[in-house]
């Protein structure tokens, strides 16, 4: 039987599919593979790309396990080598970027995206990284029709549609002035991060400075008009009383998208129109952006124990203290699992780790049961609703279901979308049917609670 031909351009090709991330990538895409997949998909050809050929083969034979590995084309292409991403870009229609951290190898593929036209998502949590790929790439990726969007993992649709989610429970005349997120993560087994977010954090310490420099020097972005005096600080530490948990801030990626994405809303009150919008879908996106209100963004990590949070606290303050100079970043990622008191290794979770955990996501927003009530001064929020978003494990699972699901929605309704520019998640994918597919794919979204305070 003949060979069937290589297309010259792929749907979706994989940069980086040899990672311990990329792999699991791997596996959830070949389940919307046409024309073996059950569903129905938009997805006709994949192909993937790394460094080396060989490793890529074996990510491929693992992900397709037990069974045999279907022939998919495989792409030689690195970060350091300009010249094979911009052949790769030219040949994609959908770059799904996995390869971190991003600030060493993800500027390389959003560049050879922009400029050839093509699509990238990646799944990076780095607010550096994102931020400067909008100021080098946003105008010509506008002007070759390039979406380029970061944050198409765990960070950070999870709490972005969330958000949007919880937004959009405060039906008029009532309106939100805070809303705090609170990530609980779960497991039967003990929790283990990936090296890769690790390394991430310590160099995003190591470089901070840059991005206060980067945000200097760009023009301010226009801030949205959230009803009501902010919300007071609080502590680092606090107990919970309606979670029954022990909280603890967490400076967190989330928390700077979903700023983001108000101030994209801010700038555009009905959204990004698409190119080639239906009337439907159009008509659509207004009354959706419509029905979301702005509210002041947080993000605090959860656990049952102060003990559990005394294991956070060495952890930032060791990447804290030692990440700001050479010496002391070298023994942090030297020794991850000592300086993280256990929670990552250069291994990565083992697949009875991965398949054992899972997230909730609970979001608690206080605000006005009538929005003229905001402005009385001296008036307080009489009205508390709290939604969660949850799913299974945050890096492998969840990461791949949503990185995948977004790559789907590109493919079938690029229309109804932005020509290009770089863009976070919740300007682009919002008034889409992202959120329903995640639902089908093992991520819940539910209101838990409404109550007058």
């Amino acid at each position: 039987m003949a060979t069937p031909p290589v297309p010259e351009m792929f749907d979706v090709v994989i940069f980086g599919a040899s990672g311990f991330t990329g792999r699991y990538v791997i596996r959830e895409a070949l389940k919307f593979l046409a024309p073996s997949s059950p569903y129905a998909s938009p997805l006709r050809s994949l192909a993937l790309a790394g460094r080396s050929r060989d490793r890529v083969a074996a990510a491929l034979r693992w992900a397709a396990g037990p069974g045999p590995a279907p022939d998919l084309p495989i792409l030689v292409a690195d970060s350091s080598d300009q010249a094979s991403l911009s052949a790769l870009a030219a040949r994609a229609r959908v770059v799904l970027s996995c390869a971190g951290p991003f600030r060493h190898h993800g500027r390389p593929v959003a560049a050879a995206c922009a400029a050839a036209g093509a699509d990238c998502l990646d799944i990076s949590g780095e607010p550096e990284f994102m931020e400067r790929v909008e100021a080098e790439f946003h105008e010509v990726a506008s002007k070759n029709g390039s979406l380029i969007i970061s944050a198409c993992g765990f960070d950070s649709i999870p709490a972005e549609l969330g958000y949007l989610f919880h937004s959009r429970q405060w039906a008029a005349p009532s309106v939100p002035v805070s809303v705090q997120a609170y990530l609980s993560l779960e497991s039967d087994k003990k929790i283990v991060g990936n090296f890769g977010t690790y390394e991430s954090a310590v160099l995003g310490v190591a470089n901070a400075s840059d991005l206060q420099s980067l945000r200097r020097s760009r023009p301010r972005r226009p801030r949205p008009n959230i009803p009501g005096p902010p919300p007071p600080k609080g502590s680092l530490v606090e107990h919970d009383k309606t979670l029954a948990l022990w909280t603890i801030k967490l400076p967190s990626a989330d928390t700077v998208v979903v700023k983001r994405t108000l101030s994209t809303v801010t700038e555009h009150p009905e959204g990004l129109p698409g190119t080639e919008e239906t009337t439907d879908f159009a008509e659509h996106r207004k009354n959706f952006w419509s029905s979301v209100k702005p509210a002041h963004f947080g993000v605090k990590l959860t656990s049952k124990s102060l003990l559990g949070i005394a294991q956070y606290i060495f952890t930032g303050l060791c990447i804290g203290l030692l990440g700001g100079f050479s010496f002391g970043r070298s023994l942090l990622l030297k020794f991850p699992t000592f300086f993280s008191a256990g929670w990552f290794r250069k291994s990565g979770p083992t697949e009875e780790e991965v398949s054992s955990a899972s997230f909730k996501m609970s979001f608690i927003g206080c605000g006005y049961s009538d929005a003229d009530r905001a402005s009385e001064r001296g008036s307080k929020p009489d009205k508390e609703i709290i939604t969660r978003v949850s799913g299974p494990e945050i890096g492998y699972i969840t990461t791949p279901i949503v990185l995948v699901q977004c790559a789907l929605v590109l493919l079938s309704q690029r229309g109804n979308l932005p020509k290009g520019g770089v863009y976070t998640p919740g300007a682009v994918f919002g008034p889409t049917d992202l959120q329903q597919r995640l639902q089908e794919n093992g991520l819940s979204f539910d209101l838990v609670s409404t109550r007058a305070l």
